[in-house]
């Protein structure tokens, strides 16, 4: 594997979008001074210009819009993963084991995304079925990381993270079922926020399973864009078993108790860079006027087997109801990860009840954990982001299947719980220049807090542009 010379890739520029963020960009529609069609088509010239990030999957061209369109985000582009039905264009999955038929309509999350007032501009790139940590084919180009073209931008959500790192839209819409949000955020030096089980409304693919581990939402450039699009999608649906967040702003004068963990609760020691990025945040947490100390997870010691295992269920009831996506799916053309975790799957199906019980069981674990404190800060992934084909699906399977759980290692917990989970880009980069993330994680319904804390974590050290580099 060739590690390629480090180029950085973006599409910030002087038109209508400027250096905004999406709160900023929709403040400028309101005033007049720039107009819904004005953004939709400088943006859609963005998307162009960033082309060899490889992240769009299906464009649309700029629609002919006029004033009066009504959310906290009208005027802002966006795009859509292509996991998610978008009425009038296909729904690929990342898949090439067959052909995307056109939805008829809308996606849930979609209607609530629109609920917001975006403008969608197309969809984005994720690996297959969104199984991998890294948005890589056997046969087609990978998305990239535009901070380091030679590097992963991440997965699931890969192509979300790429453009919106690279400027061509202010966020874009990601989902998360083992660390799809938090990951290429991670990568891309995003915030990514995975909202608490339920607090959007329920996702198509995960809510008839018996662990429903998949929620929507957003990456952004910004604290206050994933703030305010919580509080502009929670008035579209609100959960009401869980409390209200309304709309974050700021800070909190409230000092709290956060818990950390370095190394991850299945063992997985994290690498030097991401231990100080980690460590950095301890200390600026505690200048904050926190309360911060080291703290344990005593998981299941069989999690991530069971993880993979329930993963693998995931991949072998694709392939056995493939044809619900395309008369012409052919499982054999899924790629090598999927293929290798729904092989695995077929050697240990029976264990399914157990897995399914001890995974519920989680809650207990974290619920220990998190007694006495408000938060625990851990990295996001516990190696820095690796160069394209490091993790790509033609490796072999038990190279690849080992070099994910190396990497991928304090995310899916907070999926199996349910639990809200926010990365943050950290004060630390790679010796290539690219963002190492840390995560803080919360009980379920505390996304107020999180934000809160990430508002005064971004005040203290803001975050990196790739503009500046």
């Amino acid at each position: 594997m060739t590690i390629e010379k480090r180029t950085t890739v973006h599409a910030f520029r002087d038109d209508s979008l400027g250096e905004h963020d999406a709160v900023g960009l929709a403040e400028a529609v309101r005033r007049g001074e720039v107009s819904p069609a004005e953004v939709a088509r400088d943006a859609a010239a963005r998307l162009g210009a960033v082309a060899e990030l490889h992240a769009v999957q299906v464009p649309l061209d700029p629609p002919a819009l006029g004033g009066g369109a009504g959310g906290a985000f009208a005027g802002v582009p966006t795009l859509v993963k292509d996991n998610t039905d978008y009425a009038g264009l296909p729904t690929g999955h990342g898949s090439a084991a067959f052909t995307p038929r056109t939805a008829r309509r809308h996606a849930p999350f979609v209607r609530q995304l629109l609920s917001t007032g975006v403008t969608v501009l197309g969809k984005t790139r994720l690996p297959e079925f969104g199984f991998s940590p890294t948005t890589e084919y056997e046969s087609a180009d990978p998305a990239r990381n535009p901070w380091h073209t030679g590097h992963s931008a991440g997965g699931s959500s890969g192509g979300a993270a790429a453009l919106v790192a690279a400027g061509a839209v202010p966020l874009a819409h990601a989902n998360d079922g083992g660390g799809s949000i938090r990951i290429p955020a991670a990568c891309c030096g995003l915030v990514g926020l995975k909202p608490t089980r339920g607090r959007m409304v329920p996702n198509d693919q995960s809510r008839h399973l018996p662990v429903d581990l998949v929620v929507d939402g957003v990456v952004t450039r910004t604290v206050r864009d994933s703030a305010a699009f919580l509080a502009a999608a929670e008035r579209h649906h609100r959960n009401p078993k869980l409390p209200p967040v309304g709309l974050v702003e700021g800070p909190s004068d409230r000092r709290l108790r956060i818990g950390y963990l370095l190394d991850s609760p299945n063992g997985v020691r994290c690498d030097d860079d991401t231990r100080a990025a980690v460590t950095d945040t301890v200390a600026t947490l505690r200048g904050l006027g926190h309360t911060v100390e080291p703290v344990t997870m005593d998981i299941d010691p069989r999690f991530t087997e069971d993880f993979l295992t329930y993963w693998g269920m995931l991949s072998f009831l694709l392939g056995a109801t493939g044809r619900t996506f395309g008369a012409d799916f052919d499982r054999h053309r899924m790629d090598g990860l999927s293929r290798g975790l729904r092989e695995e799957y077929v050697k240990r199906w029976r264990g399914t009840p157990g897995v399914v019980r001890r995974l519920r069981r989680t809650k207990l674990a974290y619920a220990a954990a998190l007694r006495g404190l408000d938060l625990v800060l851990t990295p996001v992934l516990a190696r820095t982001t690796p160069p394209l084909g490091h993790l790509a699906p033609d490796v072999p399977y038990p190279v690849l299947v080992e070099r994910i759980l190396e990497y991928v290692a304090y995310t899916p917990v907070d999926n199996v719980v349910g639990t809200p989970s926010l990365s943050l880009p950290s004060s630390r980069t790679t010796a290539d220049g690219l963002p190492v993330g840390v995560l803080l994680s919360g009980r379920p319904g505390s996304e107020r807090t999180l934000l809160e804390t990430a508002f005064a974590l971004e005040a203290e050290r803001p975050f990196r542009r790739i503009q500046d580099v």
